[in-house]
């Protein structure tokens, strides 16, 4: 049997006296949130990338900027739309520009405002890879719930995009 450090063992009951304070509700349902996440993302990733040559990343970035009235976001709303770092969506932009999927813009108006634009190569993608993405989302998802629980859940996460009660 391992001998555990008694200085290890106090810090590893303070730890556990902090998760006993969530009641066993909330523990579930943000550890479930967090495993369904996961999986439910990592298949569609799998899913996108043997079926297109396109990870799930890409093509929220390709979606993003289709959605868009004008065909393209700034870089940092890009960025805040996708949740990825400044860096990491700058790796992506290049790799989708390097296929001709996007190209970068400069800001007529500001030099240093740099956009993301959809190309007519990136929304052929789109349309090749869309059907996939949405039967993968009604297996792994839809497929799962009742139209009750999805009008709930609907509530739900449009709550979790808000500001916590009481901040501005």
């Amino acid at each position: 049997m391992a001998v555990v450090d008694p200085d290890v063992l106090a810090l590893r009951h303070a730890l556990l006296a902090q998760w006993d304070a969530p009641t066993s509700a909330e523990r579930g349902s943000w550890s479930g949130f967090l495993r369904a996440h996961s999986r439910i993302t990592k298949a569609l990733d799998r899913q996108l990338i043997a079926a297109h040559d396109l990870p799930l990343s890409a093509y929220d970035v390709l979606v993003q900027l289709a959605l868009n009235d004008e065909g393209r976001l700034r870089m940092s709303d890009l960025a805040d739309a996708i949740v990825l770092s400044p860096s990491g969506l700058t790796r992506l932009v290049d790799r989708l520009a390097g296929r001709g999927l996007l190209r970068r813009e400069r800001c007529d108006a500001d030099s240093r405002v740099v956009y993301a634009a959809i190309t007519e190569a990136g929304f052929e993608k789109l349309l090749e890879t869309t059907p996939t993405h949405l039967d993968g989302i009604r297996r792994l998802f839809w497929d799962h719930l009742s139209e009750a629980q999805k009008s709930e859940l609907e509530g739900i996460v449009g709550c979790l995009g808000r500001p916590p009660r009481g901040t501005s």
